[in-house]
């Protein structure tokens, strides 16, 4: 088997991760991109040693820490059209230091063991522990949001529920359709949506979302069993993305790092 036909299943994961990091499809995308390419020019630097996906990531963090195009395109976008989104993204990024949001992410939310994630970062694993310990700490401190929740599924949708409150979060309503959505968002503006993607009347979470977001922006958190579906690449995606079954701290993983790029997030106490 190729190196390509052994990265190819991983690669929908690694968008994950990178659109997760940087908050933004195009930019965590870039990264992606970037690392393959530099897979193709230089494959001896792909390291043999350990199982494809691993190795995969540690050529993506390898990318993150010493070229940033997300960056290159944030200071254009900025020039040209004078957006304050992107700029409030990278002082909320300047307030949680990076290794702890990395070391959170591939534990919680890519799944990766504490020794995984100690190679990928290239720390201790005690430091994993730590690093992650803060993220957590800082998160609770920073932000609390009201939550749609969008789950045709009488069972996860009452876990999703316990879980936002659990997390300090407010839930505004909880729908089984793309009109009742719609009604929901409309009657009581929330300031995040979590979405299933196949909802009771065989209607779509994601037309839903369209429908929501055509009235006014919120983040947005879609949740699927076939996360590969969303992963590609090749269209308009979702920055934010839950794997059924799914884990408590993949939730919280992800609903910290949905808010941490809002700009109307609002913090805790104020």
């Amino acid at each position: 088997m190729s190196l390509g036909q052994q990265l190819a299943p991983h690669l929908p994961f690694l968008r994950r991760y990178g659109r997760a990091l940087t908050g933004n499809q195009q930019h965590g995308d870039r990264y992606v991109r970037a690392t393959l390419e530099a897979i193709v020019e230089a494959p001896d630097q792909f390291p043999r040693d350990v199982e494809p996906r691993l190795a995969l990531y540690r050529m993506f963090q390898g990318i993150w820490n010493s070229t940033n195009p997300a960056e290159t395109e944030v200071d254009t976008q900025e020039t040209e059209s004078g957006s304050d989104q992107e700029a409030v993204a990278r002082a909320r990024l300047a307030r949680i230091t990076p290794l702890s949001r990395q070391a959170l992410l591939l534990t919680a939310m890519e799944g990766f063991t504490p020794e995984d994630a100690a190679y990928l970062i290239e720390v201790d694993v005690d430091e994993v522990e730590t690093l992650v310990a803060d993220a957590l700490r800082e998160i609770e401190q920073q932000t609390h949001a009201r939550v749609l929740i969008i789950e045709d599924e009488p069972m996860i949708a009452m876990d999703i529920e316990t879980i936002v409150r659990d997390l300090g979060h407010e839930v505004t309503g909880v729908a089984v359709t793309r009109d009742e959505a719609v009604a929901l968002a409309m009657e009581d503006r929330p300031g995040l949506v979590l979405a299933d993607i196949q909802l009771a009347d065989d209607s779509s979470g994601i037309d839903a979302v369209k429908d929501i977001l055509a009235e006014f922006d919120v983040p947005v958190i879609f949740i699927t069993a076939f996360p590969e579906r969303l992963l590609t690449g090749e269209r308009p995606e979702p920055t934010f993305l839950i794997t059924k079954p799914f884990q408590r701290s993949t939730v919280k993983a992800a609903i910290s790092q949905a808010l941490f790029f809002d700009e109307n997030t609002v913090p805790v106490g104020a």
